[in-house]
């Protein structure tokens, strides 16, 4: 077990991580475990857990903490009437659903494989993040028939592979469709809740391999949740409430910038150690 001058540190970094989290969750509507997921990363390999599984048991500790930060989010925005329920009533099915085989897809590949997919699809969000418009559109209202059938599970499938909120996906998808930002991020919070909860759900009950972080439940570790928790559930209400009070835009180029740095440091280790 590493001592005192070892775990400090990183328990300090977790705990700034977390608050940072929180508020992305609400004011930028990406999520956050787009930050979890690399800093659960950085923590367990530093710690000296580096195994086959490592990479789901960051998916999945993840996960775990956006059960309560959606919660908290979802309440905060409903508040204020932001949260359109008609399209997570509409969406929601398929977003389960694809949460679901995502949480199956993810337990059966390597580490490495799992680290370049969330690598991959961070650069995306990245990109989206610093170049979209406001005026971008692909249509004036969300997609029903079988664009929705395709979409939701797809939304759901991914955002389980990258172990993060509907925030980074349904958000772009949300506003590309007619809806106004603010809802966008309010609802997108309610897509947190549907991937999130049936996936963390597998992710304890499926089997783990390989040398996993002490405490480690299924694939969710029960210390980095609680740690992170402790500051989300502070900082979630703050996000949103900054969310109505300010434009994101300059801070969120600036974020795709760092996610940027981030995806690309992740696919170099998962793809040359």
């Amino acid at each position: 077990m590493p001592d005192l001058a070892t775990l400090l540190p990183l328990l300090a970094f977790l705990l700034v991580v977390g608050a940072f989290a929180g508020v992305l969750a609400g004011l930028l509507g990406v999520g956050g475990g787009i930050v979890l997921v690399p800093a659960f990363y950085y923590v367990f390999q530093v710690l000296g857990y580096d195994g086959d599984s490592i990479m789901q048991v960051c998916v999945a500790t993840s996960l775990a903490t956006i059960v309560v930060t959606s919660w908290r989010s979802v309440r905060a925005h409903h508040a204020k009437g932001a949260v359109d329920v008609a399209i997570l009533r509409g969406w929601g099915p398929g977003i389960v659903l694809g949460a679901l085989a995502g949480s199956l897809v993810a337990t059966q590949l390597r580490s490495e494989t799992l680290t370049a997919i969330f690598a991959g699809l961070a650069l995306v969000v990245a990109a989206y993040m610093a170049l979209s418009k406001p005026h971008w559109r692909l249509a004036d209202s969300m997609p029903i028939g079988w664009k929705r059938y395709i979409y939701s599970p797809g939304v759901g499938f991914a955002s389980v592979l990258m172990g993060i909120g509907g925030g980074s996906f349904g958000v772009p998808l949300m506003t590309l469709h007619g809806v106004a930002i603010h809802r966008a991020v309010a609802t997108a919070a309610g897509f947190g809740m549907l991937i999130a909860v049936p996936a963390v759900v597998l992710f304890l009950l499926l089997p783990a391999a390989g040398d996993l972080p002490p405490y480690t439940l299924g694939l969710v570790n029960g210390p980095a949740f609680v740690v992170v928790i402790a500051m989300t559930l502070l900082t979630a209400p703050l996000g949103a409430k900054l969310a109505h009070a300010m434009d994101p835009a300059p801070l969120k180029r600036a974020f795709a910038v760092f996610l940027f740095l981030v995806a690309l440091n992740m696919m170099r280790k998962a793809l040359w150690g």
